[in-house]
């Protein structure tokens, strides 16, 4: 038994893939089903948590998510038996600080469930919000309106929660400057005390790839490049009036209430994912959950049959994450966290690289840090490729 001290920290996401109705934006696993289908899916996820029975002694829990999908779709009591599973399987860090998040869509929750979340101990909630426009949240295919998310919004201030995050997008087809500063307006006047910004991408396979993807009739509604990049800069500007410091590319938060979880991913923190299609990230291995229901019920308890795309990460590979990962935060990466990780200094292995960026205005260094400039987390895409090693 590995004593709790010596223990590494983990985060743990668990995917629940259901939804009222699929949006039309969305290439996530999720689909709407019944509630049978839900209490098989929620079985075979507390076999599987129960396999990780032998791997849990090396960790200790600092987060836990639950994503989706719409998690909120599911009936309280289960979500609180996955909880009590993960607890009985794996050492918790420090409870007094343990970040539970729940993700939730309008419409899928009301006080007898906020009251319940509270008490299994949930204490951050994640809204996905999209717009407070009812005609650009119809084209997105949500299922909720504006007024659906304030009454959400509101009976989960009143019932305890003082974490709550919001999800916006913009770059909607036919979507102008004016509508979207109304939307950012209306969020910050909420006081929520975190903020995920995000750009519409069209994915291939979504009902928006067939009207809006490249080449496709309607292509040209999509907001050209100078009003996406106006966009951005706006998001940047109003949320700074309003005290909130953007601490990753596209995450903005009050003081204090940075995403614990997201950023485990971030600084390459060791994260196992539970549930149909989840990504795990442990000892030197990234692989995948089985992406069909019923085959991922069936081997949800054996850990090695439910094992996909296995990937052993060697030394380059985690040099590069170590580097594109840390990047996307504000904050950048430690030197000494480098040299920890990879028994290297960072300038033995990106001396030049970091000289010419440095040159170029998207980077900064000091003693202890490594960090992009705002206009470099602005282009980071193009300043993250350089990290490459050959």
């Amino acid at each position: 038994m590995v004593k709790k001290k010596n223990r590494k920290e983990v985060g743990i996401y668990v995917h629940i893939p259901f939804c009222l109705k699929k949006c039309r934006y969305c290439d996530f696993l999720s689909t709407p089903t019944d509630e049978a289908e839900k209490e098989r899916y929620v079985q075979a996820v507390l076999q599987e948590i129960a396999s990780y029975q032998e791997v849990a002694k090396a960790y200790q829990v600092r987060t836990i998510y639950f994503g989706g999908g719409t998690p909120s779709l599911l009936n309280p009591s289960l979500i609180c038996d996955i909880l009590e599973k993960i607890a009985k399987v794996f050492s918790i860090s420090d409870r007094s600080s343990l970040e539970i998040t729940l993700e939730v869509n309008p419409k899928t929750a009301n006080r007898e469930k906020w009251k319940q979340y509270k008490a299994m101990g949930i204490n951050r909630i994640s809204i996905g919000l999209q717009s407070t426009h009812d005609d650009e949240l119809r084209l997105l295919g949500r299922a909720h309106s504006y007024a659906d998310f304030l009454e959400t919004y509101t009976q989960a201030r009143e019932c305890g929660f003082h974490n709550i995050s919001i999800d916006v997008m913009s770059a909607l087809p036919g979507q102008t400057l004016e509508k979207y500063e109304e939307t950012l307006q209306r969020i910050v006047e909420l006081n929520p005390e975190h903020i995920s910004s995000y750009s519409l991408i069209i994915e291939k396979h979504t009902p928006f790839w067939e009207l809006y993807g490249e080449g496709k009739a309607c292509e040209k509604d999509l907001p050209d490049e100078a009003l996406d990049r106006k966009m951005y800069e706006r998001t940047k500007e109003i949320f700074s009036l309003h005290a909130y410091e953007r601490y990753e590319i596209s995450n903005y938060a009050k003081k204090g209430f940075e995403s614990k979880h997201n950023s485990s991913y971030w600084q390459r923190i060791p994260y196992i994912g539970i549930g149909l299609g989840a990504s795990s990230f442990f000892e030197d291995q990234r692989f995948h959950n089985p992406l069909q229901m019923q085959e991922y019920i069936r081997v949800a308890g054996n850990s090695e049959k439910r094992k996909r795309e296995v990937e052993h990460i060697g030394t380059r590979e985690a040099m590069e994450e170590f580097m594109f990962l840390g990047l996307r935060m504000q904050c950048g990466i430690e030197k000494a966290a480098f040299y920890k990780s990879f028994g290297k200094q960072i300038e033995q292995v990106y001396g030049e690289v970091l000289e010419k960026l440095e040159k170029q205005g998207v980077l900064r260094q000091n003693e202890f840090c490594v960090f992009l400039t705002d206009y470099g987390i602005d282009v980071s895409n193009l300043v993250l490729s350089e990290f490459l090693l050959e």
